[in-house]
Formats: structure tokens, sequence, C-alpha cells
């Protein structure tokens, strides 16, 4: 895996220019090319923008704006499509929360059944090590591994195989991804093996081909054998009825705060303006999983914190895994009373700060948010599927107009 693509070093810089070296394949060859699964070592006909992204390194209106402003809006529908799908994604889980709750309390439920069931212990270690047999799914298995990445195609494949060919629980597939992806994100991990388990769209599970695997891989695979043909969908873990989408609170004019940089937006110069009397980062990785988490992600979200940090001025306190103690202090430190981040979308940073509260609170230190204009644009519309997202598209984006660096961002992107 030593040729395989690099997607270090984790910072803004690399993104942009990754972003400017893919602009002119966003339009009909990223179309045409997209679901072909070429190998680590040539990730030419896909952006590889995820871990970024993830981080809001570079963020979805900059990486929708070089595609518009490369391509017609028709010739880029496809890729502008795929970079709205982790808002459609996000957008589903905030009115759905429960569903992250569930898979956590459920994924503690599996653990502790491998933990008893030598037979499960050795399946997991088999599939996570890559010794299934399977050539195809090993070998995606070293690849995640070793790089921290996998094409989409091969993650619904993999995930398939995983639940319906292997009978392995779920959601400790789910968590064997999250532990290793540099774009390890709540709610497009969790709601992406839920659909291919025939959960999120009830019924309808996806089914790993070895045809399909083939002519997508180039062959590169040779012979693939021992697929299951036609296993049943899933059932159980009904998706919850959509709620409201939460309040927060935002910034009172005159107060003093701190900033906290999290994983979640490391671009905080695209946010609203702010004043701030300093800024720390908090990097939560180790709670993405109860077992250990990848070096290499752990890496990632460091790096990607550091580089948000400088852009945001430099950072007076760098914490990880603290307790809310530690915050406190920060920010009385520093004469605050309240604590700003950008918006927390469900997931485990969140899942950190609403334990963490009560005690903020007792502290007179009040947790305020800023939330994305992109976000507050697309997020409403994902109340079912995806396709009420993407009709939307096209009005949503010239809802939104304008974007970072007063670039005419969606103009162009008028509805077929």
């Amino acid at each position: 895996m030593s040729d395989a693509f690099d997607f270090l070093p984790i910072t803004r810089a690399h993104a942009l220019a990754r972003l400017e070296a893919f602009r002119p394949r966003m339009g009909r060859a990223y179309a045409d090319g997209r679901n072909h699964d070429l190998g680590p070592r040539d990730r030419s006909n896909i952006s590889c923008l995820s871990p970024y992204v993830r981080r809001r390194l570079v963020t979805e209106e900059e990486v929708v704006a070089a595609a518009l402003g490369a391509h017609s809006p028709s010739a880029a529908e496809k890729f502008v499509q795929e970079v709205v799908w982790r808002a459609y994604f996000k957008g589903w889980l905030e009115q759905r929360p429960s569903v992250w709750t569930g898979y956590r309390t459920g994924l503690a439920q599996d653990l502790a059944q491998a933990r008893g069931n030598a037979g499960l212990r050795r399946a997991l270690a088999q599939a996570e090590e890559g010794g299934t047999g399977i050539g195809c799914f090993d070998a995606w298995s070293a690849e995640l591994r070793a790089t921290g990445y996998l094409h989409n195609h091969a993650r619904m494949w993999f995930a398939s195989i995983w639940i319906f060919t292997l009978k392995l629980p779920w959601r400790l597939g789910a968590d064997f991804f999250l532990r290793h992806l540099l774009d390890g994100d709540p709610a497009s991990n969790t709601l992406s093996w839920r659909w291919v388990a025939g959960l999120h769209t009830p019924g309808k599970n996806y089914v790993a081909r070895s045809s399909n695997i083939a002519k997508h891989t180039e062959g590169r695979f040779g012979g693939i054998h021992g697929l299951a043909q036609d296993p049943p969908p899933l059932s159980g873990d009904d998706n919850p009825p959509r709620g409201a989408l939460r309040d927060f609170a935002t910034p009172k004019p005159g107060a003093v705060r701190v900033r906290l940089l999290t994983e979640e937006d490391g671009h905080v110069e695209s946010l609203p303006p702010l004043a701030t009397a300093a800024t720390a980062t908090l990097r939560l990785t180790d709670r993405r999983s109860p077992r250990d988490v990848a070096r290499m992600v752990a890496d990632a979200d460091a790096a990607g914190l550091a580089d948000a940090a400088m852009r945001a001025g430099g950072a007076a306190a760098a914490f990880e895994m603290p307790g809310p103690d530690q915050v406190i202090a920060f920010a009385k430190h520093h004469g605050a009373t309240e604590i700003v981040t950008a918006y927390l979308p469900v997931g485990w940073v969140r899942d950190w700060f609403d334990q963490a509260r009560p005690a903020f609170e007792a502290a007179n230190l009040r947790l305020v948010e800023q939330r994305r204009d992109w976000d507050a644009a697309f997020w409403p519309h994902a109340t079912a599927g995806f396709f009420k997202v993407k009709e939307r598209i096209p009005a949503v984006l010239r809802s939104l107009g304008r974007g970072p660096g007063d670039l005419p961002l969606f103009a162009a992107a008028e509805k077929r």
C-alpha cells in the first residue's frame, strides 16, 4: 500500500490543492467513472476530498463552487449530488437523533456478545484482519487499515458481505469503519450501514454481486465466489418518527467568550465574525468507539485541529479527551461567560458537550453555537429518502446565493 493515494497532510492548504487538481474532472468525467474502484494506487476518477470536507477544512460550498465554476450544471450534476448526500445524511439524523443513540447502545450489546462468544470473536477478527478467504473483502479490509480510506462502492460491497455473507452484526462493521476511516462521520457512516442492511429504507437492502464487483474493479480480484445471493433485509431498528431540528443558543452581544474548535468544523474563517478572548482545540477522537481508534485517524484529527487553530490566530490550549472542568478553567481564566463552537451535529462530539452542559451551566457558562447557512438550508428537506433533497438542490443553491470569499457560487444552478 506504499504507493496508495496520500491524504496527508490533513490541512486546508492540501485540501485546496486537491480541490484544484480535481476540478477539471468534476463534470462528465466524474459522472462516467465515479463508480469504478481502480484500487488504492489510482484514485484519479474520484475527488478524495472527503477527509477534508468531513472536518470542514474545505467546505461543501467551496467544493460545489469549484464544480459549477468549471462545468455546466448538467455536467456537474452527479458531483454536486454526491456532495449533497452528506447534507442529506446529516439532516436526516438531526431530525432522528435516537438512531445514533440506538446505534451506540446496540454496539455496546454487540461487543458484550462478542466477548462471551468465542465463535463470534474469531469471525470478527478474521473479518477485521482480512482473513475470511473472500479475496476482495480481505483486500478491502487491508486497504482500510493501511490507508484509512475505501472507495464508496467498495464500502457498500464490504458492508453487504459483512452483513449478509459473513452474517456479522452490522453495528460491529460500522464501528470497524469509524475506527479506521479518515473521513468517518457519525451520520454518513451509521446511515450508510443501515441503508445496506435494509433498515434505512425498510425492506430494501443492498446485495453485493460478484459480477458487479468484477465490472467495477476492472476484474482485479479474479473469480469471486461464495457471496450471499438473495438475502432478505434485516428487520428491527425501525426508523423513529421525524422530530424538529433542535434549538440552540446563539451568542449574546457584548459577552466575553472563548472558542472551542472541534473535529466537526475547521474553517472558522467562513463562520460569522465573532470576537473571542481565546481559542482552544478539543480533540475527541477516542469517543468514536469503545474500542481503540486507529492512530492515523487520531493524527489526522490532531493535524486538522492544529491547522484550524493556526488560521484562527493560534490556540491558547489544546485539549484531548478532557473533562468539563478543564474547559471551565480555561474559560474562567479568560473571563468568559460563553463558550462558542460551530454547530454540534449528532455524534460523539455532541455527546461530549451534552454530558458537559450541566457542569458548564453550574459554572455560569453558556454554550453557544454557530450553524452554517448550508446546513440550515438543506437539513429541513431531509425528511425521508434522498430524492426529496435532490429535487430541491437547484432551489436551495439559488437561495444560498453567494458563498465564502464573496464568490458567485450558485447563480448558474438553474432547475432543469
